[in-house]
Formats: structure tokens, C-alpha cells, sequence
């Protein structure tokens, strides 16, 4: 026999169908958000890890300043114990766009191989394969034709190389660049056909006996073995485990930091969900107390009456679910697969199902919310039938209403009643709005952070141009001044972030472009470095060569405004004492003006405002798509959370408001009692949950950039907290409109209902 129940469950849900279809939409965006965030990024992460294999990337590399002897890379090889193979590569700067460098290698066949996307590798010497990203930022295809070294390629394919699935120019760049560094291939012909004015004599190799490369400690000391026999056979330029070479890995680490960012992002909305799911549970039995009583009184069982009541809740997150996977598994996949392109060049890949993600985004909020409805309702439903049909629910002995002072206005005091009753409620409502605004805010304030960073680097910049020379020559550039440049690492252990890069600047003392407000035998250290690494003066701060175990230790003496660059600065003597270069030794140059009189093959680089401010430009363009899908999310939240909420409050004070309408109230006085209650809760929220979005803001922020090279100092622009409050009071003014008409529909005969 059917139960009799079932019969009242499309009532129930026609009554009901605003609040379980937000409790379906809530489900749904949020699954569907996670599963496609985690199935793009597991799919995209599995195929990156399979490239190691299939696409044999590299364990290393190594630039000598000329190329290597047979009977040297024989000696190498047999003392490294490793396997090398010669990939050389010639860096110009493209003539069809402005400040643009392209790296071109010759076609590999062993080591590092690449991935056709679309078109075919070269075949003539006048033909290009490019990389996917440089191509898109550019509007190239195949067909198209760049210029770089006075020679026009043809683009036959766009490609991807595996040993570059992030666009870093040098291992000691603050970011990659996708926009203004570009990598390539052509034939052997046409890679002998470029002039050799930038040519980098770089060396690939495998170890013979291949450690595993997530075990970071073996690479380590491989890698401190092989750099004693490199520096023993060469002039070592370079050199770059594959352990440390972010071209490499850097994507990989965004993938695994992402997916643990998403994972606390779905737990949070599963608590909030948890919050509203059992105050909406504590209000619907409120609601039928009658109903179940004489339910109960018929004979219904306890365990009946919470099957009874968990229906249509878990139908609506069943739903929600499956509709929550489908779209994640297609729509959002590709939304976030489009996003994670945009930033890094990565191999072809297929779309694979993820259990792990599957668990995490239904599995486990699903029996969340499972639990949390059964032991609701068990509790809520443990009262006898004659206390459901007094509609006597309190678990406690009533207490004494809070006094509230009688020379307060009687509107006033209403007010704050209807806020005490319903404080629950009004605690979810500041939770949801705190939860939204730090979504919302996390989103918005990107922007202006990284235009922030970008400004402090142009208006600070040391010199409108710095060369780096690979040998000390002179120049007749008017305004040139020399100094020394070297380069040294924080050490990680000590500091508690990864090592990083620190350039140190040797001036002179009475330099035109960098005055130093230390005395010699001490160092002025960037505003920026001391920010970041909580350095003041006084303080001795050690620092590691990267490429063996010395260390140097430096004092403190004084602070330069540099607030965007980890950098010290110290005398050029002092310099030259510390790294025993002779005296009077330089390998740079300050200059206002372009340098023209020293050949382009001793140029070693040059720093310009393209270059420091690559970091913002490439987050700018890679975090967009990102941050609208956090915005939009935030959006939604802000409106369901309030809506919902609001109208449990609405519902709650039914008879209540029934009642006032009996005693003359009119619709709008009763809005101003009921509905303005929820607008000062709201209003104050917004504000509050501002300054605490704010303060956990500059945490967050300093943990998400602390891994990145430079400082990036967070400051909460005005225009985030503008557009913060204007839309949630955007959203609130439309959430008012709908529970307006909803206090309209009240009946007066609701008050003479459930009189006990």
C-alpha cells in the first residue's frame, strides 16, 4: 500500500517552490562550479604529468658562454652521468611588434619535443612553428608572417613545447610573459640561416639513472654533483635543474595551489548551506506544528514523519547535482579549461572523469547535508503530538523577554523584538553577506593591487634603461653610468617563503641615478624587500649563491625607495671586495638614453618598465576570466542568502504580521517593522563584513603573492569597497520588492490559526 503521506508532497512543494529551487540553484552553482573548476584542472594536471614521458622532457640544462668541444661533452657525460643533448637557441627581438622578444630552436627530435596544435612543423628554411599563446596574444595563425632578425618566417604550425608550458624568459623573472616573450621552432637549415648575433649555447640533459621528478631532494644533490663537473668544464652561464625550472613546473604548482583554494571555497559554501538548511527545517516544522501533531496523533511514527519531511529537501539536491555535474562536466570545464589556456601553453589534452572531484563537490556535500536534515529533524520531531498541537516547540523553559527601555520609540523597539526573535536567522544573513563580500572582493581588488604594483614600479624605476653587459665595455651615451650587478638568493629555510631572487646594485658614490643613505661596509635594502621579508636596519640578513653552497652576510644600514623589486644596494667597491671581482670592475649600465654604441652580442639583457612591470600585465590578463566567475558566483550568493533568509524571517512572523494588519497596520508600516529589521541586519553587515573582508584580505593576499617575485603591497582601493556596497545594496533593494508583495498576500484570518 502506498503511504498516504507521499500525497501531501506536491502540495508541499508548489507551497514551497521558491525556497527548495534557490536550496536546487545553490546546489547547482556550486557544484557546477567546483566539479568543472577540479575535472579541467585534474585533466589538465594528468596530461601535464604525462608529458614528462611523452614528450621526454628534460632533467636539467646548462648554457656554457661557447659551445662545448666533443671531447668535453664526452667528459661531462661520463663524470655527470648523464646523457646531453645539444639545444641551442637564438633570441631576437621580433620587428613585427614593439618590445617583443621570440626564442627560436631548431626542431627537436630527442629531448623537450613538441606538440602540433594546429598546421604542421616546418619544413623549408623560411618556415615557423609557434607557440599557441605568443600566436593568440599577437592575432597570428597559420598562414601569418613574423620578422624578427631581418628574416620573414611563414607560420606552418601553432605549437607547444613541452620544456615551455609557462613562458618564463629566465629562471629568475618575476613572472612569465605570453604577451611580450614568444618560443618557436624551425628546420636545422633555418636555424643556421639566423645570424648568430644572440646565440645561446644551452645544453639539455638526462641523468642515467632518472630520479623522480616530485622527489626534490635527490634532484638537489644530482644536481649539486653535476654543477661541480659543469663549472670544472666550462664557463658556466647558466644552469637549471629541471626541479627549478619554473618554464617547466610553474603550472603544475598553479594547478595543485588551485585546487586546495576551490576545495575551502566549496566547504564554506556547505557551511553556510548547512546554516541555512536548519534554520529553513526549524521553520517549516514550526510552520506545520498542527499538521504533524495530528499526524503523530494518527499514529505516524517518528522515523515516518523525518522520511516524510527529508523528501523533497534531498529530491532538490539530488537534482541539483546530477543538473550541478552535467554542467560542470561540460559547459564550466571548458570555461575554466579557456582560463588556464589563456595563462599557460600547454599540451594538447583530453577531458577524463575525476572520482576525486566527483567525491568532493557531491559525495561528501551530499551526505553533509544528508546527516544534517536527518539529526534536524530527529531532534525537532522528538516532542509528543500534544506539544505540536499547542505549537509548544521550545526545547527549553521560556525565558523572560529581554526589557528593552521604554523611552525608546515603541517603532524602535518592535524593531529590535523582531531582531532579538529572530537573531539566528539574522547571524546566517551576516555570515552569507561576509562569506559573498570576501568572493566579491578577492575578485575585484586584483586589478587595482597589480595597476597599484605597475605604478610603484614606472615611478620608481633606477633609470629609464639598464643594460647588462656580458663584459665591461665602454660607451660614449650621454647620461651612462656603470655599475656592478650580481645576483644572490634569500635561503628559503630561514625565511619562510622559496627562495628568491635578489638583485644587488655596486654604484658609485656619488652616482647620478641611486643614492645611498647607508655608510660603506653596510647596504640599503628596497622598500620592497623590507615589507616582505620584515628586514629593518640593523639587522644582518644572509644570502645564498644559486649555484653553490657560499653565503654572504650583509648589515642593513638604511632603506631605498624601490617598493616593487626585491633589491639591495651597496658601494661598487664594496661589491667588488664582496664577490673578488678587481677594482674597478662594472658589467651595467644606468642610462636615460638608449644605448647604440655597444654590439648587441655583449648585451647580455636589458631592464626596462616592459620588463619589471611583465608580472602585473600577465596576471591582469591571465587572473580576468578567473575573477568574473568569483564575481559572478559572489553575485548570486549575495542574492540567494539574503532572499532566502529574508523570506524564512517574512514567513516566520506570518501570524504576527496577520495580527497587525488586523489591528490597522498598513502594508507599508508593517514593511517598516519587519522588512527594515532585515535592512539595518543587512546594512550593518555590509559594513562590518567589510572591515573583515579587508583585514582577511591583507592575509590572504600576502600568502597568494608571497610565492611570486617582488612585493606586492595591498591596499584596498576605494572603488572595490563602492562597488561592494552598491551591490549588495543593489541586490538587497530587489530582495525588498519581492518580500513587499509577499507581505501584501498575508491574510488577516492567518492571526486566528494556530491559536493555542
Amino acid at each position: 500500500m502506498k503511504n498516504p503521506l507521499n500525497k501531501r508532497l506536491p502540495r508541499e512543494l508548489k507551497a514551497e517552490w521558491p525556497k527548495y529551487f534557490i536550496i536546487f540553484l545553490f546546489f547547482v552553482l556550486t557544484i557546477s562550479a567546483v566539479s568543472g573548476f577540479l575535472v579541467s584542472d585534474n585533466s589538465l594536471m594528468r596530461s601535464n604529468e604525462e608529458s614528462f614521458e611523452k614528450y621526454k622532457i628534460e632533467d636539467g640544462n646548462f648554457d656554457y658562454a661557447q659551445a662545448a668541444s666533443d671531447e668535453t661533452i664526452e667528459k661531462i657525460e661520463k663524470d655527470g652521468k648523464i646523457k646531453i643533448y645539444e639545444n641551442f637557441f637564438k633570441e631576437e627581438a621580433v620587428q613585427s611588434f614593439d618590445d617583443t622578444t621570440f626564442r627560436v630552436f631548431a626542431d627537436r627530435t630527442e629531448i623537450d619535443l613538441v606538440d602540433v596544435l594546429d598546421g604542421q612543423k616546418p619544413k623549408a628554411d623560411n618556415e615557423l612553428g609557434i607557440d599557441r599563446l605568443f600566436a593568440k596574444n599577437h592575432k597570428l595563425k597559420v598562414g601569418s608572417t613574423i620578422k624578427f632578425a631581418d628574416k620573414e618566417f611563414k607560420i606552418t604550425g601553432i605549437v607547444a613545447l613541452s620544456d615551455y608550458s609557462t613562458l618564463f624568459q629566465s629562471p629568475s623573472d618575476m613572472m612569465f610573459d605570453n604577451d611580450k616573450f614568444g618560443v618557436g621552432i624551425v628546420t636545422k637549415e633555418g636555424f643556421d640561416s639566423i645570424r648568430d648575433d644572440h646565440i645561446h649555447y644551452r645544453y639539455s640533459y638526462f641523468y642515467n639513472d632518472r630520479p623522480d621528478k616530485d622527489d626534490q631532494k635527490e634532484g638537489k644533490e644530482k644536481a649539486e654533483e653535476l654543477i661541480n663537473v659543469l663549472t670544472a668544464n666550462g664557463e658556466l652561464d647558466e644552469f637549471i635543474p629541471a626541479f627549478s625550472n619554473q618554464a617547466i613546473h610553474f603550472a603544475a604548482d598553479d594547478f595543485d595551489g588551485d585546487q586546495s583554494m576551490i576545495t575551502v571555497f566549496l566547504y564554506i559554501v556547505v557551511i553556510i548551506l548547512a546554516f541555512v538548511f536548519s534554520i529553513t527545517i526549524s521553520n517549516t516544522i514550526t510552520k506545520e506544528a498542527s499538521t504533524i501533531g495530528v499526524l503523530r496523533a494518527s499514529g505516524y511514527t517518528r522515523g515516518e514523519m523525518v522520511r516524510h519531511y527529508m523528501i523533497i529537501p534531498m529530491l532538490s539536491l539530488l537534482l541539483g547535482a546530477v543538473v550541478g555535474n552535467i554542467l560542470g562536466y561540460t559547459v564550466l570545464n571548458d570555461v575554466f579549461a579557456q582560463a588556464y589556456l589563456a595563462s599557460y601553453s600547454l599540451v594538447s589534452y583530453k577531458t577524463v572523469f575525476t572520482p576525486n572531484a566527483f567525491v568532493r563537490t557531491t559525495v561528501i556535500p551530499f551526505i553533509l547535508m544528508f546527516l544534517i536534515n536527518l539529526i534536524m529533524l530527529s531532534f525537532k520531531l522528538k516532542l509528543s503530538p500534544l506539544r505540536f498541537l499547542r505549537h509548544d516547540l521550545k526545547t527549553k523553559q521560556k525565558k523572560k523577554a529581554f526589557r528593552l527601555n521604554t523611552k525608546l520609540p515603541i517603532m524602535l523597539r518592535f524593531r529590535l523584538r523582531v531582531i532579538f526573535q529572530n537573531m539566528p536567522n539574522y547571524v546566517t544573513i551576516f555570515l552569507g553577506i561576509i562569506f559573498a563580500e570576501f568572493i566579491l572582493m578577492f575578485s575585484l581588488i586584483f586589478k587595482p593591487m597589480l595597476n597599484n604594483f605597475e605604478d610603484n614600479t614606472t615611478k620608481n624605476l633606477l633609470a629609464d634603461h639598464q643594460y647588462i653587459l656580458k663584459a665591461p665595455l665602454p660607451t660614449e651615451t650621454e647620461g651612462a653610468e656603470s655599475f656592478a650587478m650580481e645576483s644572490l638568493q634569500t635561503i628559503g629555510e630561514k625565511t619562510g617563503n622559496k627562495d628568491e631572487d635578489v638583485t644587488i646594485y655596486g654604484v658609485k658614490e656619488k652616482s647620478d641615478y641611486v643614492t645611498l643613505t647607508s655608510e660603506k661596509g653596510k647596504v640599503d635594502i628596497s622598500t620592497a624587500y623590507h615589507k616582505k621579508y620584515k628586514v629593518d636596519i640593523g639587522d644582518t640578513i644572509e644570502l645564498k649563491d644559486k649555484y653553490t653552497d657560499k653565503t654572504y652576510k650583509f648589515e642593513v644600514g638604511g632603506y631605498y625607495d624601490y617598493p616593487a623589486i626585491i633589491a639591495m644596494f651597496m658601494d661598487i667597491d664594496d661589491l667588488n671586495k664582496t664577490f673578488d671581482h678587481e677594482e674597478g670592475y662594472f658589467n651595467a649600465y644606468f642610462s636615460n638614453n638608449e644605448i647604440n654604441d655597444i654590439d648587441e652580442k655583449y648585451i647580455a639583457s636589458r631592464i626596462t618598465a616592459t620588463e619589471l612591470t611583465k608580472t602585473s600585465r600577465q596576471l591582469i590578463r591571465s587572473m580576468g576570466s578567473m575573477m568574473f566567475i568569483f564575481t559572478f558566483f559572489g553575485t548570486i550568493i549575495y542574492i540567494l542568502v539574503i532572499y532566502l533568509l529574508a523570506k524564512i524571517i517574512i514567513e516566520k512572523n506570518t501570524q504576527s504580521i496577520s495580527m497587525t494588519k488586523i489591528l490597522g497596520y498598513n502594508n507599508g508600516e508593517i514593511n517598516s517593522l519587519y522588512i527594515h529589521s532585515t535592512t539595518i541586519v543587512t546594512l550593518i553587515s555590509l559594513l562590518v563584513g567589510i572591515v573583515i573582508v579587508d583585514r582577511t584580505l591583507a592575509v590572504v593576499m600576502f600568502e597568494v603573492f608571497k610565492g611570486y617575485s617582488g612585493w606586492f603591497e595591498y591596499k584596498m582601493a576605494l572603488s572595490v569597497v563602492l562597488k561592494t556596497l552598491g551591490l549588495g545594496i543593489l541586490t538587497y533593494l530587489v530582495v525588498v520588492l519581492i518580500l513587499s508583495r509577499k507581505v501584501k498576500r498575508i491574510p488577516l484570518d492567518e492571526a486566528l490559526k494556530n491559536v493555542e
